[in-house]
């Protein structure tokens, strides 16, 4: 027995080894085959790995990117009703200094028939004997009433000018604190998910670095490609108007520089606000935001969109780039980006509007859609 299990032993190990040398054998076709079945699926694995990490700061860009909206649309209202409230305190200074003059002449008002004796101005008409004394006094009188009803009118309406400054104030305070905090609550947000990015990044060595930047160009590309080959070029015009070429203009002058959330230049952008500032260069005040540029400014159709003309992107509305004609947009990319040109259907687009509400190359105009 101790024999046979010393041969079952030595069997055992000798097929073991026969095993790994069969395997090992370069000669043997079915192990290469497992090798690069191996390694393929290893890079796969990678590959779906870095997309997924690709995917993952790109969404949250996307979210940081509608917390800036958020930010800058409060910081406009903050800005706005900062300039009411000072609005209506001039508003409630200029009144108090009316009522203190008001009161003051009804002070006199009172003295002087103090002195008079007390008698009302009418007591004072029927004991005047004289006939022309009475009909001077009359108009004396008569006057007397207009002024003091006069002054009562206006007394009364003052007063409820001041009142509904002062309401008016307060509901402007009340305001600009909800989005003050809201603001803040946007900032933070934005903070968090740029965080979350730079945790992400910082986790990739230098070379996935180099493929994470790669994936993202072929992403920009395969979209815009897509766009390109539905025909869209076929129709759109490439006349800018004169004022669209100033803003056009003023947006290449800005490539290279950085994107940062809230800033509207001049060494820095995000995307609303190098629009913002580019079409301010062509003469027209357009909103801060992306979101309210689609809500306000006149929309035309893709196919009648010009350079100069803003793309809005997202269902949210939360990018803008400006279209330069040929399928290329210049934008603001996202933090850890500067100012680029890049496809006009590099990312999903929403709609376009025309910031000089469909005014024409050459000059005319026309209703925007």
């Amino acid at each position: 027995m101790v024999c046979t299990t010393v041969v079952l032993c030595a069997m055992g190990l000798l097929g073991g080894t026969a095993t790994a040398a069969y395997a090992d054998d370069p000669k043997n076709p079915s192990a290469d085959a497992r090798r690069a079945g191996n390694a393929a699926a290893a890079a796969d694995a990678d590959a779906q790995r870095l997309d997924g990490v690709r995917k993952k700061i790109e969404a949250l860009y996307r979210q940081a990117e509608q917390a800036t909206d958020a930010y800058n649309a409060a910081e406009e209202q903050v800005g706005l009703q900062q300039k009411e409230i000072v609005r209506l305190a001039r508003s409630i200074d200029r009144t108090q200094h009316k009522l203190a003059a008001l009161k003051r002449q009804a002070g006199s008002l009172a003295s002087a028939q103090y002195r008079g004796g007390g008698l009302p101005s009418e007591a004072k008409l029927m004991l005047d004997t004289d006939p022309e004394g009475f009909l001077d006094n009359a108009t004396l009188a008569r006057k007397g009433q207009f002024a003091a009803k006069r002054m009562i009118s206006q007394l009364g309406r003052l007063k409820g000018d001041l009142e509904k400054y002062s309401d008016s104030a307060t509901d402007r305070w009340e305001q600009l604190e909800a989005n003050r905090k809201k603001k803040e609550s946007a900032q933070r947000d934005i903070k968090k998910k740029i965080d979350e990015v730079k945790q992400l990044e910082s986790r990739l060595a230098a070379k996935e670095k180099d493929r994470l930047k790669k994936l993202e160009d072929a992403q920009a590309f395969a979209r815009q490609q897509k766009w390109l080959d539905s025909g869209v070029l076929k129709d759109i015009s490439n006349n800018a108007s004169a004022a669209g070429k100033k803003a056009i203009s003023f947006a290449t002058a800005q490539l290279g520089k950085d994107y940062v959330w809230g800033a509207e230049g001049p060494d820095t952008f995000d995307c609303s606000g190098l629009t913002l500032r580019a079409w301010q260069a062509g003469g027209h005040t357009i909103p801060r935001t992306s979101q309210e540029q689609w809500r306000q400014l006149p929309r035309v159709g893709l196919r009648d969109m010009r350079p100069g003309d803003l793309i809005i992107y997202f269902s949210d509305a939360s990018h803008v780039g400006m279209y330069l004609g040929d399928g290329a947009i210049v934008h603001a990319p996202r933090p850890g980006r500067q100012v680029t040109i890049t496809g006009a259907g590099s990312m999903p687009i929403l709609g376009v509007v025309r910031p000089d509400g469909g005014d024409d190359g050459d000059g005319a105009r026309h209703n925007g859609r």
